[in-house]
């Protein structure tokens, strides 16, 4: 990857991510505060139980940063990094197909939100603190499962122009819904469904407003820092001994 893809990458994935930060800081942010009141509220009561049956005995628990500074210092540094990987992908993508104007990368832009969140939250929607989730393993394996299958069907679908193969581009995407995310047991959460709404929304638009940037971004800097290619008609420049 050229010079000038790593640049608009990196400059895009770095707007990007400040604009996600700033919707989770101001909105997801707070709804995850809510929810974790009410699984604090249920860990010290058990705690309390536990304590009076095993004298009072703790282990120690794994660090996780504190609210506040530490916390939003994790988020905007791993939000950093995760873009800056979603808009080299981008850029290696526009490799294939350039862009002819920014507003091409719209459409790039919600093609990996279609890939990365939509698909998968259609299964496996955004929980909250508190929620009961099924194996993490279990889980992880369905996501990657979605998320290719989603990429290549959209590929097939959008990229070609064989009719069988646009078929069998939708048969992917339909795929792993048709098999099924794994699911608990028995779907309980700590948080009350008002509470869970709003977290999906949040997420769900913060992640959509994010990708939009990124595609725009991206494109227009891929344009911007593409080289210019010398007119061959043009007379060539003089050498510095004539």
């Amino acid at each position: 990857m050229s010079k000038s893809l790593l640049l608009s990458a990196g400059i895009s994935g770095i707007a990007a991510a400040i604009l996600l930060s700033l919707i989770q800081i101001l909105w997801v942010t707070p709804l995850i505060l809510q929810a974790e009141t009410f699984e604090t509220t249920l860990s010290s009561a058990s705690d309390l139980s536990a304590d009076a049956i095993a004298g009072h005995e703790h282990l120690d628990e794994a660090w996780q940063p504190e609210d506040g500074w530490q916390r939003t210092l994790a988020t905007v540094s791993g939000n950093i990094l995760m873009a800056i990987g979603f808009a080299s992908m981008l850029t290696g993508a526009y490799c294939l197909r350039k862009p002819s104007r920014w507003t091409n990368g719209l459409a790039w832009g919600l093609a990996g939100y279609a890939v990365f969140f939509l698909a998968p939250s259609l299964g496996l929607p955004p929980e909250l603190p508190g929620a009961e989730s099924a194996e993490l393993v279990a889980r992880q394996y369905w996501w990657l499962a979605t998320v290719c299958a989603t990429a290549a069907g959209l590929g097939l679908l959008f990229l070609q122009n064989h009719k069988v193969l646009k078929w069998a581009g939708a048969l992917l995407i339909f795929l792993p819904h048709a098999i099924g995310a794994p699911q608990p047991a028995i779907a309980t959460s700590l948080a009350p469904a008002a509470l869970e709404a709003q977290f999906v929304q949040a997420t769900s638009l913060g992640n959509l407003l994010f990708w939009l940037a990124l595609g725009g971004l991206s494109a227009a800097l891929a344009i911007r820092f593409e080289p210019k290619k010398q007119d061959p008609l043009s007379p060539a420049r003089e050498s510095a001994h004539g």
